[in-house]
């Protein structure tokens, strides 16, 4: 079976090996990059303040310098961040042509992933190639579930939260559009926009079920070669300061009710997969109680997942997980996990890889 490396051109995966120095550069210091032209700080005093719980919040999960750098995100409209896709992308020079307008900048490590200025966002978001599923805006983080997941050509994949697709097609795209993904997701409005924005990605092999994920693993336990999960969450990564809605919807009692969904979710995908698969958690949220908390809750109950290092091939600036939090110890394998801090080129996001162990013979 071909290995994901193998397939790395024009799939916004490694080209080289998982594990890389990238990956243990990009957690020994903040490799902040310096904004693209038409980036630009507000003075503070002209927005309004972080709510003070999300503040604290930061506060305490984000040492310096990467505190500052991700106080000072807030303030900015951040560089927008894009893929080529593979699955309709015919001509790769000649997209690259059609976009020469643009400043691109392509992102160290992966291949056929740029990222553009902010003043750029109108012109991307509307060129043709969008529309025509050529090309699809993405945070690189959000590719990073991916690319900590590896999956396969012929594997059977779960997606177990997947609206709006982003992730699931770039699955499909690692795939070479063989195996099979189920695609999972409950809410009607966001389900047909997965069904849209898959077709117009040219993925064929998802198979879309508008099902309650949190039944899935005792409908089908243990068929799937990997799972990922991005769970539904408290939109941590949403938050800027230059939109006091950002945060409307936000609080500490929406974060323990998030994490109360995400354990349920976590226990179904843990369910559905099979010994020796993969699953790959993730949220775009900052929140120890809805990625370290549930994760620990989630090992505490099975002793047949244990977190391992995720491929990182792209240095995303990210800090270990925490195993102690508000005064409690937590499983010591979550160090493996990676907390993305928000700069100007990158939202928060979290994500751990585990490995389910194979039964003793």
């Amino acid at each position: 079976m071909p290995r994901a490396d193998e397939r790395a051109h024009a799939l916004g995966v490694p080209s080289t090996a998982p594990g890389a120095t990238a990956c243990r550069a990009a957690l020994a210091s903040p490799p902040e990059a310096p904004p693209l032209a038409g980036a630009g700080p507000h003075a503070d005093a002209d927005l309004p303040p972080l709510p003070p719980a999300f503040e604290t919040l930061l506060r305490t999960v984000l040492p310096e310098p990467w505190l500052a750098l991700a106080l000072a995100s807030y303030t900015a409209p951040k560089d927008v961040v894009f893929r080529l896709n593979p699955l309709r992308l015919h001509d790769r020079a000649a997209a690259l042509q059609a976009l020469q307008a643009l400043p691109l900048q392509p992102l160290d490590g992966v291949t056929d992933v740029f990222r553009v200025p902010p003043a750029a966002r109108d012109a991307l978001t509307h060129h043709p190639l969008v529309a025509d599923g050529h090309l699809y805006i993405q945070g690189a983080a959000s590719m990073a579930a991916v690319w900590a997941l590896q999956p396969q050509p012929g594997e059977e994949i779960l997606d177990l939260a997947a609206a709006p697709g982003g992730k699931t097609a770039l699955m499909a795209a690692c795939m070479d559009n063989r195996g099979r993904i189920a695609a999972v997701e409950p809410v009607r409005a966001r389900f047909f926009r997965l069904k849209a924005n898959l077709q117009r990605l040219g993925v064929r092999i998802a198979q879309l079920y508008p099902k309650d994920g949190t039944v899935v693993g005792r409908l089908v336990p243990q068929r799937f070669d990997r799972v990922l999960l991005d769970a539904p969450c408290s939109s941590e990564a949403q938050i800027t300061r230059l939109d006091p809605a950002s945060w409307a919807h936000w609080s500490p009692r929406k974060v323990h009710a998030s994490a109360a969904l995400q354990l349920r979710l976590l226990h179904s995908a843990a369910e559905a997969l099979k010994p020796g698969g993969v699953l790959v958690y993730s949220t775009c949220s900052l929140s120890p109680q809805e990625n370290e908390c549930v994760l620990d809750a989630l090992l505490r109950r099975r002793d047949d997942l244990e977190p391992e290092p995720a491929p990182w091939p792209c240095p995303l600036p990210a800090l270990p997980g925490l195993t102690r939090w508000a005064g409690q110890s937590l499983h010591p394998g979550l160090t493996h996990a990676r907390r993305v801090v928000p700069t100007t080129w990158t939202d928060a996001f979290f994500l751990c890889r585990l490995r389910k162990r194979q039964p003793a013979a």
